[in-house]
Protein backbone atom coordinates (compact mmCIF):
# COMPACT_ATOMS: atom_id res chain seq x y z
CA UNK A 1 0.00 0.00 0.00
CA UNK A 2 1.28 3.43 -0.95
CA UNK A 3 1.87 5.74 1.99
CA UNK A 4 0.39 9.21 1.51
CA UNK A 5 2.87 12.02 0.94
CA UNK A 6 1.41 15.33 2.12
CA UNK A 7 1.20 18.24 -0.30
CA UNK A 8 -0.67 21.52 -0.09
CA UNK A 9 -3.23 22.36 -2.74
CA UNK A 10 -4.41 25.88 -3.64
CA UNK A 11 -7.28 25.61 -1.16
CA UNK A 12 -4.78 24.65 1.61
CA UNK A 13 -6.13 21.19 2.29
CA UNK A 14 -3.70 18.28 2.61
CA UNK A 15 -3.66 16.02 -0.42
CA UNK A 16 -1.98 12.73 -1.15
CA UNK A 17 0.44 11.67 -3.87
CA UNK A 18 -2.26 10.64 -6.39
CA UNK A 19 -3.68 14.17 -6.20
CA UNK A 20 -0.41 15.88 -7.16
CA UNK A 21 -1.37 16.10 -10.85
CA UNK A 22 -4.61 17.80 -9.85
CA UNK A 23 -2.59 20.29 -7.77
CA UNK A 24 -0.18 20.96 -10.63
CA UNK A 25 -3.07 21.60 -13.01
CA UNK A 26 -4.77 23.89 -10.49
CA UNK A 27 -1.58 25.95 -10.15
CA UNK A 28 -1.22 26.70 -13.89
CA UNK A 29 -3.39 29.85 -13.86
CA UNK A 30 -1.76 31.02 -10.62
CA UNK A 31 1.70 30.62 -12.11
CA UNK A 32 0.69 32.44 -15.29
CA UNK A 33 -0.80 35.43 -13.45
CA UNK A 34 2.11 35.64 -11.00
CA UNK A 35 4.55 35.62 -13.92
CA UNK A 36 2.77 38.66 -15.35
CA UNK A 37 2.22 40.66 -12.17
CA UNK A 38 5.65 39.74 -10.83
CA UNK A 39 7.35 41.81 -13.50
CA UNK A 40 9.45 44.68 -12.22
CA UNK A 41 7.26 47.41 -13.73
CA UNK A 42 3.79 45.84 -13.67
CA UNK A 43 2.89 46.88 -10.13
CA UNK A 44 4.07 50.44 -10.78
CA UNK A 45 1.94 50.69 -13.91
CA UNK A 46 -1.18 49.13 -12.38
CA UNK A 47 -0.99 51.40 -9.34
CA UNK A 48 -0.29 54.51 -11.47
CA UNK A 49 -3.29 53.80 -13.69
CA UNK A 50 -5.48 53.39 -10.61
CA UNK A 51 -5.99 57.15 -10.67
CA UNK A 52 -7.48 57.02 -14.16
CA UNK A 53 -6.30 57.04 -17.76
CA UNK A 54 -2.79 58.26 -18.46
CA UNK A 55 -0.82 59.08 -21.55
CA UNK A 56 2.30 57.08 -22.32
CA UNK A 57 4.47 60.13 -21.66
CA UNK A 58 2.84 60.67 -18.24
CA UNK A 59 3.57 57.08 -17.27
CA UNK A 60 7.15 57.37 -18.51
CA UNK A 61 7.73 60.53 -16.45
CA UNK A 62 5.86 59.22 -13.42
CA UNK A 63 7.52 55.82 -13.04
CA UNK A 64 11.08 56.47 -11.98
CA UNK A 65 13.69 54.28 -13.63
CA UNK A 66 11.55 52.68 -16.33
CA UNK A 67 12.88 52.91 -19.86
CA UNK A 68 10.68 53.66 -22.84
CA UNK A 69 11.31 50.12 -24.16
CA UNK A 70 10.38 48.42 -20.87
CA UNK A 71 7.29 50.58 -20.43
CA UNK A 72 6.16 49.74 -23.97
CA UNK A 73 6.81 46.02 -23.47
CA UNK A 74 5.05 45.87 -20.11
CA UNK A 75 2.05 47.86 -21.33
CA UNK A 76 1.71 45.52 -24.34
CA UNK A 77 1.81 42.48 -22.06
CA UNK A 78 -0.79 44.03 -19.75
CA UNK A 79 -2.99 44.85 -22.73
CA UNK A 80 -2.59 41.31 -24.12
CA UNK A 81 -3.63 39.82 -20.77
CA UNK A 82 -6.66 42.12 -20.45
CA UNK A 83 -5.48 44.33 -17.57
CA UNK A 84 -5.08 47.53 -19.61
CA UNK A 85 -6.70 49.12 -22.65
CA UNK A 86 -4.85 51.27 -25.15
CA UNK A 87 -6.65 54.07 -26.95
CA UNK A 88 -5.06 55.95 -29.83
CA UNK A 89 -6.51 59.38 -30.64
CA UNK A 90 -5.55 60.57 -34.12
CA UNK A 91 -3.64 63.82 -33.78
CA UNK A 92 -0.16 65.09 -34.47
CA UNK A 93 1.60 63.57 -32.66
CA UNK A 94 -0.84 60.70 -32.00
CA UNK A 95 -2.24 60.66 -28.47
CA UNK A 96 -2.04 57.27 -26.77
CA UNK A 97 -3.89 56.73 -23.49
CA UNK A 98 -3.80 53.71 -21.22
CA UNK A 99 -6.51 52.75 -18.75
CA UNK A 100 -7.20 49.85 -16.42
CA UNK A 101 -9.89 47.42 -17.50
CA UNK A 102 -12.28 45.97 -14.91
CA UNK A 103 -9.79 43.12 -14.54
CA UNK A 104 -6.97 45.60 -13.92
CA UNK A 105 -9.04 47.45 -11.32
CA UNK A 106 -9.77 44.14 -9.60
CA UNK A 107 -6.05 43.33 -9.57
CA UNK A 108 -5.35 46.45 -7.48
CA UNK A 109 -6.90 44.74 -4.42
CA UNK A 110 -4.45 41.80 -4.26
CA UNK A 111 -1.54 44.07 -5.20
CA UNK A 112 -2.49 46.37 -2.31
CA UNK A 113 -2.47 43.37 0.03
CA UNK A 114 0.96 42.32 -1.20
CA UNK A 115 2.20 45.89 -0.79
CA UNK A 116 0.90 46.11 2.79
CA UNK A 117 2.49 42.73 3.60
CA UNK A 118 5.82 43.83 2.11
CA UNK A 119 5.88 47.10 4.05
CA UNK A 120 4.79 45.47 7.31
CA UNK A 121 7.39 42.69 7.05
CA UNK A 122 10.33 44.31 5.33
CA UNK A 123 12.31 44.50 8.55
CA UNK A 124 11.76 40.77 9.16
CA UNK A 125 13.05 39.93 5.69
CA UNK A 126 16.06 42.21 6.19
CA UNK A 127 16.81 40.54 9.53
CA UNK A 128 16.52 37.06 7.98
CA UNK A 129 18.89 38.06 5.15
CA UNK A 130 21.37 39.43 7.67
CA UNK A 131 21.25 36.19 9.73
CA UNK A 132 21.68 34.14 6.56
CA UNK A 133 24.69 36.21 5.46
CA UNK A 134 26.28 35.75 8.89
CA UNK A 135 25.77 31.97 8.74
CA UNK A 136 27.21 31.83 5.21
CA UNK A 137 30.24 33.89 6.24
CA UNK A 138 30.82 31.65 9.25
CA UNK A 139 30.51 28.52 7.11
CA UNK A 140 33.05 29.89 4.62
CA UNK A 141 35.39 30.82 7.45
CA UNK A 142 35.18 27.32 8.93
CA UNK A 143 35.63 25.65 5.54
CA UNK A 144 39.12 27.10 5.21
Amino acid sequence: MESPVPFISPDIRPVTQPDIQTCKEAMVPVTEVLAQIGGKWTIHIIMALGGGPMRFSELLRGIEGVSQKMLTTTLRDLEKDGFVTRTVTPSIPPRVDYELTDLGVELRGPLGSISRFAHANRHRVDEARHRFAEREAEARRLAW
